[in-house]
């Protein structure tokens, strides 16, 4: 481990000003159009996702709608994500089960939502984490990348790398470095080529392509709902 236990607390004392109340770059309007927005995101950017849905979740929002409008509807309203007819079968199922077997309400514990058609570890993390406020760490391409890159938690797994970091965050900081991280990588760290400059831990940081050892200003982003979220100065979206 490169990094002291002070260094570590600076990282995430950074991340934690510069964006203070972080929250998905998914659209939703409440827990069920979340979940169903993360199973629709698998191999897909947010982006992408979010067009496809602003349409579908106007027209069903709740389990019982969404059940309602049938598996047919649901992969027309999709067909613009990769994977659509198996997505939409799982969106069709999960919200049957939703229905029938949860009232209609999103499952808060783990071993309730991994049975969900389409909700694996992942799925299951984001929803604790986004919706119920549980610390817990979703493990996407970018943390991945990140947690290997910067050998803050490297491994060869999703599982391996959230144990890594879930074993080094400090107290006070889990209940967001999954949206920190996933906004760093999408942003900042980006997978070609991480844009340093444009980096505010780029004086801690210790990958092997660093290029910068001069951190960015540390600026505090202003919050914004379920969606795009506000760029770092100088940084730039990705495409998608």
């Amino acid at each position: 481990m490169p990094y002291s236990p002070d260094a570590i607390a600076e990282i995430f004392r950074r991340f934690a000003v510069q964006r203070p109340h972080p929250t998905s770059e998914l659209e939703h309007v409440n827990t069920f159009t979340l979940l169903v927005a993360v199973v629709l995101s698998a191999q897909m950017t947010d982006a992408g996702v979010n067009r496809a849905t602003r349409g579908l979740f106007a027209r069903a929002s709740t389990p019982q709608a969404m059940a309602a409008l049938g598996e047919d509807e649901i992969r027309q309203a999709i067909k613009t994500i990769g994977f659509f007819r198996t997505k939409a079968k799982n969106v069709q199922r999960l919200s049957e089960m939703l229905r029938d077997e949860h009232g209609g309400e999103v499952p808060r514990s783990r071993e309730a939502l991994e049975k969900l058609p389409g909700v694996g570890r992942k799925t299951a993390n984001v929803i604790m984490n986004t919706a119920f406020g549980e610390e817990t760490l979703a493990v996407d391409t970018h943390i991945l990348r990140i947690g290997n890159r910067i050998k803050i938690a490297p491994g060869k797994t999703p599982e391996a790398v959230e144990e890594g970091f879930l074993r080094i965050i400090p107290e006070g900081f889990l209940r967001h470095a999954h949206h920190w991280l996933i906004l760093h990588g999408r942003f900042v760290c980006k997978a070609r080529k991480p844009d340093c400059e444009h980096c505010i831990i780029a004086d801690l940081c210790q990958a092997d392509e660093k290029w910068c050892d001069q951190p960015a200003p540390l600026i505090a982003l202003p919050d914004a709902p379920p969606g795009p979220q506000p760029l770092p100065p100088g940084a730039t979206r990705p495409g998608g």
